[in-house]
């Protein structure tokens, strides 16, 4: 017998389904991805990097939620979601700034880093909080020319992902 795919999982687990989509939810997730992005942005001056990190990911990980909202995705697993920006979406230059991020964020979350890697940190936050910027923009450009045609096919690709 074939064992499922990591995404045919999540489907399994009803982690990774097709709802509704939802233009409200995608302005609310993307609202949420600016939060982020300001709160990385007023943690870098008081040395809050790994913090900075963090919230410059998860800027980029709820404007990619709003791309999945808005084509009624809805996914609760991250390496998934990204995956899905990749292979769905096509868009394979923000697919490069989220995984280093989120590659980043783990790195900062997880991991103590020596006080003489302060610099190095810090550079790190600032670079992933101009990437953050970029991908939201992105990602809001890709939402406002989505029409009902792109969302439908969008849809039907889905149902054969796996």
């Amino acid at each position: 017998m074939k064992k499922p795919s990591f995404l045919d999982s999540l489907r399994a687990e009803g982690r990774l389904e097709l709802v509704e989509p939802s233009d409200e939810i995608c302005t609310s997730y993307l609202e949420k991805a600016e939060s982020c992005r300001k709160s990385a942005e007023v943690l870098l001056p008081y040395k809050l990097y790994e913090n900075s990190v963090s919230s410059s990911y998860y800027a980029m990980y709820n404007a990619l939620t709003a791309l999945l909202y808005k084509t009624g995705i809805k996914c609760e697993n991250h390496s998934a979601a990204i995956i899905l920006l990749r292979n769905l979406f096509g868009q394979e230059g923000l697919y490069k700034l989220i995984s280093k991020a989120k590659e980043e964020r783990i790195d900062k979350q997880y991991y103590v880093t020596a006080k003489k890697a302060e610099e190095e940190t810090r550079e790190s936050a600032e670079k992933i909080l101009k990437d953050a910027e970029r991908f939201i923009t992105g990602i809001k450009l890709h939402t406002r020319k989505m029409g009902t045609t792109d969302i439908e096919k969008t849809r039907k690709e889905f149902k054969s992902i796996s």
